[in-house]
């Protein structure tokens, strides 16, 4: 107890840091006798200790508190009432009576505030005297708070008074909506409902609004049946709800007349200047539309920026997709101007209508060359095997890159075209690398013996570009079957080619690899490049064999082999490597200490633990950081090791 009066003497001191020592020990230890005196210096001049005094009553809280703090909320000083506020919307449930006695106060103010203040304590006591406020206050703010605090608290229990409520002024009404939307249950649908014939076009476009939020079913006849009488805006508003109600496919199950009708009223809503509406149009016309909708969609994507819009356009393009082909796109994609004719072509990507493909085909070469990059792109995806004549015609007669990409990809990848293998193989010689690559995949992916044939031939060329692509391909088409090629391979003279070949052997590396033999002698390959790809496949090799390779690596010239040696050797929580990593921590190489820390780290174990240690006095302050992290990992993970 002594504490206790030493912190209360120290409260009355004029001196600010005296202050704030013995507000923050009273909030500490819940000093109940100090309330009064900091409810007092939360008044003060001094800022940190205000901040002082309000942080320790929110630490002590209960009934006392809350009854030295509410009197300031008579204060002049709004600062001061804002304070005052916080507090009670933090501690104010510990005494929750004293604050709804306070909503019958003859000061207007004090109820604004009590409506406020209980909307945040998270009970159910709150919601009779909130709507009793709101049924009989005579202060319309304070009827408006009453609303806003019901909504906050989310109770089912204030929907019947809120609903009552529809009927005071329309400020009220503004706030009382809101709260309905939140509560979300199914009696506030009616009485929103019945609300829409007496109020203001304002007051009805947010019922409007809170129905759609609520997404209650109940709601829709309702708002189908004021369609017609309503005026533009609020229509577009009662489209909109209705939309985010029954979602897209729902609006299928409406009656023929009533779809009709609909969809009338979603075209008008694409001319609404709110985005949100036209996106909920967007929507809808992708499950209702037709060819008139599918132009109207066309219509508004043109008029849409691809990059700041980009989101919007492909729900555009998706409704389009949805809504199918049809004569409004036939006649974009023929008279269209490109901007237009690239989104047609985009949603025509996801319709897979034959007719569709068949009008690209058509259309193809009348178009320039981004339309055509877009068309083949979509018949590369969405054409079948009747195309192949147009793919080979393409591959004939077009210099595109992009283009032919597209061609090879049909040809290869989508229909696997054995009788097109000849066109496919003399576009190996192409002039751009990337078509060269496309054609090599095509070819690849054709899996024909004869295309087998053709890259051993290659495997002999002088060429070292035709060598490289007969090792890819040769790895590609079977490991097994080309294991004297691919072999013979790691001794070429280009490096590349070497690395090829190592990747193309380590495909399958299990647990019982029995290449390793063929590939460890490129650990002392001439080209540092060669060494860092093999250290890379052996890392993420599984079998256990190839730990002792790692090991070795460790041993190279050139520090990047080496780290990433350690690091694999760490991935895999290695135990052999662990002598050779600790002499590793005296490297010359910064980046070679410091890996190998890590990596100790990261296998663990009494020796790594106490070479780590050993570190934590190192000159170098970097290195120092990185053991003593590592050493805290293996202490976590082991206590102080095995």
């Amino acid at each position: 107890m002594s504490e206790h009066t030493d912190i209360l003497k120290q409260l009355n001191s004029s001196e600010p840091a005296e202050l704030r020592e013995a507000a923050f020990a009273a909030g500490q230890m819940k000093v109940a006798e100090a309330i009064p005196l900091l409810a007092k210096h939360i008044q003060s001049s001094n800022l940190g200790v205000q901040e002082a005094a309000d942080r320790a009553l929110r630490q002590i809280g209960g009934d006392a508190v809350v009854q030295a703090v509410i009197p300031l909320l008579r204060s002049d000083d709004a600062p001061l009432r804002n304070i005052s506020m916080d507090i009670l919307r933090e501690v104010g449930a510990h005494d929750l009576q004293a604050l709804i006695d306070l909503l019958h106060d003859d000061d207007p103010d004090i109820r604004i505030f009590m409506s406020d203040i209980l909307g945040t304590s998270d009970n159910r006591i709150a919601v009779a005297p909130l709507c009793e406020a709101l049924l009989k206050d005579p202060e319309v703010n304070v009827r408006y708070q009453a609303a806003v605090s019901l909504g906050t608290l989310g109770f089912s229990e204030a929907a019947d008074c809120l609903n009552k409520a529809m009927k005071d002024e329309e400020w009220v009404q503004f706030s009382v909506i809101e709260a309905l939307a939140k509560i979300g249950v199914d009696s506030s649908v009616n009485a929103l409902a019945r609300a829409l014939d007496t109020s203001s076009d304002l007051v009805c476009s947010m019922i409007v609004e809170a129905l759609g939020e609520m997404g209650n079913i109940k709601a829709v006849s309702v708002l189908m049946k004021r369609l017609d009488s309503s005026p533009g805006p609020l229509r577009n508003k009662i489209v909109k709800a209705i939309v985010q109600i029954l979602g897209g496919k729902s609006l299928n199950l409406l009656v023929d007349k009533e779809r009709d009708k609909f969809r009338l009223y979603l075209l008008a809503a694409l001319e609404d200047e709110d985005e949100d509406i036209q996106d909920a149009a967007v929507l809808g016309l992708g499950y209702v539309g037709g060819e008139k909708a599918s132009a109207e969609l066309m219509r508004l994507a043109a008029t849409l920026d691809a990059d700041r819009d980009h989101e919007r356009l492909l729900a555009i393009v998706q409704s389009i997709a949805s809504i199918g082909f049809n004569p409004a796109i036939a006649e974009v994609v023929r008279t269209g101007d490109e901007y237009s004719v690239r989104i047609a072509v985009e949603a025509i990507l996801h319709m897979e209508d034959k007719a569709a493909v068949q009008l690209l085909i058509d259309e193809f070469w009348s178009k320039n060359r981004d339309e055509q990059r877009a068309i083949i792109h979509a018949l590369a995806e969405t054409a079948d095997e009747e195309a192949r004549e147009f793919f080979l015609d393409v591959l004939d007669r077009h210099k595109d890159g992009n283009v032919l990409k597209s061609a090879l990809y049909f040809l290869g990848e989508r229909i696997k075209s054995v009788e097109s293998g000849d066109r496919l193989f003399a576009l190996l010689e192409h002039p751009y690398d990337d078509v060269k690559e496309a054609a090599l995949d095509a070819c690849i992916a054709l899996e024909d013996p004869h295309m087998v044939e053709r890259f051993r031939d290659y495997h002999n060329s002088p060429d070292p570009l035709q060598r490289m692509m007969a090792v890819y391909a040769l790895g590609k088409l079977g490991v097994d079957e080309n294991l004297e090629i691919l072999t013979a391979a790691l001794e070429d003279e280009v490096p590349d080619i070497r690395k090829i070949a190592l990747e193309s052997l380590f495909q399958g590396c299990s647990a019982e690899f029995d290449r390793l033999s063929l590939v460890v002698p490129r650990l002392h390959d001439e080209n540092r490049e060669v060494r860092l790809a093999l250290v890379d496949l052996i890392g993420g090799c599984v079998s256990e064999d190839v730990e002792s390779h790692l090991i070795e690596a460790l041993q190279d010239s050139d520090d990047w082999v080496v780290v990433r040696a350690i690091e694999a050797l760490g991935k895999r929580a290695s135990k052999a490597g662990v002598t050779r990593l600790i002499e590793l921590l005296e490297s010359e190489s910064p980046l070679v200490r410091l890996k190998s820390a890590e990596a100790l780290g990261e296998i663990g174990g009494k020796m790594a633990f106490r070479a780590l240690l050993a570190l934590l006095d190192h000159e170098d302050p970097e290195l120092q950081q990185a053991a003593q992290e590592a050493a805290e990992k293996i202490r976590q993970n082991e206590g102080e090791g095995e």
